[in-house]
């Protein structure tokens, strides 16, 4: 019977062992979830009231079944309390806050008490896998594994790693792509996230750094840190645009990623099913990064509004639809690689854009400062858009116009300041007819144009400026007449009066 016993007992250790081994996982887990397993059925025979705790020798597999009482005065609880007196009776040195223990026969494990032992172990061995799976590849994000299909539900694909199983969506899957159990994949890991069904690896081969992480594997100077890879836009299985840049000048970073006869460029395509890929060399301006992200089409001419992180380009009229790509692919990706948005005009609409506009302003000029179309015509030329910028130019920059001297300039200048004069009459007699308030008026920044938009959109009261965001305010009045800054000031002026009283009744109280 001894030796029944002493070979269970090694027998329980070398099964720890071959768990710990199987799953990958700590052997000392392993031993605790068999103590849980032994503890609980110890509660189930001796009642789950009692304080019972298992404890397995580490070297010879021996089993310890204890039963935990508490120094306690008063006792609150008898099943896991003991008296002073009756501790100091077991053990004169025990105090109250100690723990004595008695020994309870070891357990004879029947069907049922196996049965829940087996499950509180599988449970535990199977949260200490998940645990381990969740440490191992919660660093992992942003590398390329590879990895055998083990199936395909509903276009998700389930992807055995190995050591771990990850989830191939069917959004994350490049286009017309499939996949059938058994086959080689590979993907990016873009996130892993612990949940309540264990941990849940996501793969994708859509993402852009999907595309870099292979180019990254086939160029060994971007591996080196040579060749460095800016931006990628991604249309999956259609086409892409990589940005690349070199660390050394001796190095041409398009060529080195193209490849000797484009092979290291067309085993990145083969991989990702004959996507097709525009390798651009980036640059730090954004004007001439625009320019190179729009190849092949040829640019002549670019506008930048950095504000609005707009960008206007004019290229040949034979060269538009290439510019704009199939279904607008090309302007795009060009957009999404450089972060720019992208207006595309071309040369034929540029043009009479420009005419438009030379026509408008000047019939302003002619009609503002009563002067003729050729005078009208000079100084749109040179830039001048409002009559505001006329009335604000000194007369000596006027009179250096060609055809302009001073006599002509300090006309101008006045007849421009005139105008601007009646129109600000007007104006506030429009803001007063719409009954906005002189406390309104008198915020700095907000002139009698921008009064008269306030008070056809009902903003007539310092509460209702007050009300208002700072984007709300620059949609009524115009992004063009005041900016973040401005709009703030304005408002935090407008509520300045709601807290005028706090200071006087703070200092009673």
């Amino acid at each position: 019977m001894e030796r029944t016993t002493a070979y269970n007992k090694i027998e329980m250790l070398q099964v720890a062992d071959a768990v710990a081994r199987e799953k990958s996982i700590d052997r000392e887990e392993v031993l605790e979830a068999m103590e849980q397993a032994i503890q609980k059925a110890g509660r189930a025979k001796y009642g789950h009231e009692h304080d019972i705790r298992a404890n397995i020798d580490r070297t010879n597999g021996e089993i310890q079944l204890l039963r935990y009482r508490q120094v306690a005065d008063p006792i609150e609880n008898e099943a896991t309390q003991i008296s002073v007196a009756e501790a100091q009776a077991k053990n004169p040195d025990a105090k109250v806050g100690d723990f004595l223990t008695d020994p309870l026969p070891p357990i004879d494990f029947g069907r049922i008490a196996a049965q829940t032992a087996k499950q509180v172990i599988v449970q535990r061995v199977r949260e200490a896998e998940r645990k381990r799976q969740f440490n191992e590849y919660k660093d992992r994000v942003g590398e390329i594994v590879n990895g055998l299909v083990k199936r395909v539900e509903f276009g998700n694909v389930t992807v055995d790693l190995g050591r771990a199983e990850a989830i191939l969506r069917r959004d994350e899957c490049i286009p017309r792509e499939v996949f059938k159990p058994s086959e080689r994949v590979r993907a990016y890991i873009y996130d892993v996230r612990e949940e309540t069904r264990g941990p849940q690896i996501f793969l994708s081969r859509t993402h852009g750094q999907f595309m870099a992480k292979l180019f990254a594997q086939e160029v060994p100077e971007i591996y080196d840190g040579i060749i460095e890879i800016k931006a990628v836009a991604r249309d999956p299985g259609s086409r892409a645009k990589i940005a690349v840049i070199s660390n050394d000048s001796s190095i041409d970073p398009v060529g080195a990623c193209v490849g000797m006869r484009g092979s290291r460029v067309q085993a990145v395509v083969a991989e990702l099913q004959g996507e097709k890929i525009d390798i651009i060399p980036w640059s730090n301006d954004p004007a001439t990064f625009v320019v190179n992200a729009l190849a092949p089409a040829e640019v002549t001419k670019v506008v930048l509004d950095e504000e609005a992180r707009r960008i206007e380009v004019v290229v040949p009229d034979d060269q538009l639809s290439l510019a704009i790509g199939r279904r607008g692919q090309n302007v795009r990706l060009a957009s999404l690689l450089t972060g720019w948005a992208i207006d595309i005009l071309t040369e034929a609409e540029e043009s009479e854009r420009r005419q438009e506009e030379f026509k408008s302003r000047s019939a302003l000029f002619v009609e503002a400062l009563d002067v003729d179309d050729v005078i009208a015509g000079l100084l749109v030329t040179e830039g001048f858009t409002k009559v505001e910028d006329i009335a604000l130019v000194p007369v000596d920059e006027l009179a250096g116009i060609e055809g302009f001297d001073e006599a002509v300039a300090g006309e101008l200048k006045s007849r421009a300041e005139t105008w601007l004069e009646t129109q600000n009459l007007k104006l506030t007699e429009r803001y007063k007819e719409l009954g906005v308030g002189e406390d309104v008026a008198a915020i700095d920044g907000l002139s009698p144009a921008m009064l008269v938009k306030l008070g056809e959109k009902g903003v007539k009261t310092l509460d209702d400026l007050g009300d208002l965001a700072s984007d709300e305010l620059i949609d009524i009045v115009g992004k063009d007449e005041l900016d973040e800054e401005q709009a703030n000031a304005a408002i935090m002026a407008a509520r300045a009066h709601w807290f005028e009283g706090e200071g006087a009744e703070a200092k009673p109280a």
